[in-house]
């Protein structure tokens, strides 16, 4: 095949690509979105996000001191209550009993 018919193919192939793409574009405008029926819907959902503060300063299911050799504490939300762990392994500890340690941090908050 001479160089000339292979250039030729080449601009072709190039514009029938340009002509497609702008037709695609231009059909994605015209085309609704998933979203499009929900216009009047936006009104946000009031969310309660009063989370109570853990006072306690050692960890209710070990007992160490909060923020000591293993760093910062885990925190998690139970229920409303703001919860510190020493350590996120302590987390399976609380879950077999969370209303004993729930218990032992609303004790402290109450001193």
């Amino acid at each position: 095949m001479k160089k000339s018919n292979l250039y030729l193919f080449l601009a072709i192939g190039a514009l029938g690509i340009v002509a497609l793409s702008t037709k695609i574009i231009a059909g994605d405008a015209a085309a609704p979105s998933c979203c499009s029926g929900l216009a009047g819907m936006t009104t946000p959902v009031a969310v309660d996000t009063a989370v109570t503060p853990d006072k306690l300063a050692t960890c209710p299911v070990t007992g160490e001191k909060l923020g000591s050799d293993m760093g910062g504490p885990y925190v998690l939300t139970y229920q409303g209550q703001e919860v510190k762990l020493c350590c996120k392994s302590c987390k399976p500890k609380f879950d077999k009993n969370p209303d004993k340690f729930i218990a032992l941090i609303r004790a402290a908050d109450k001193n």
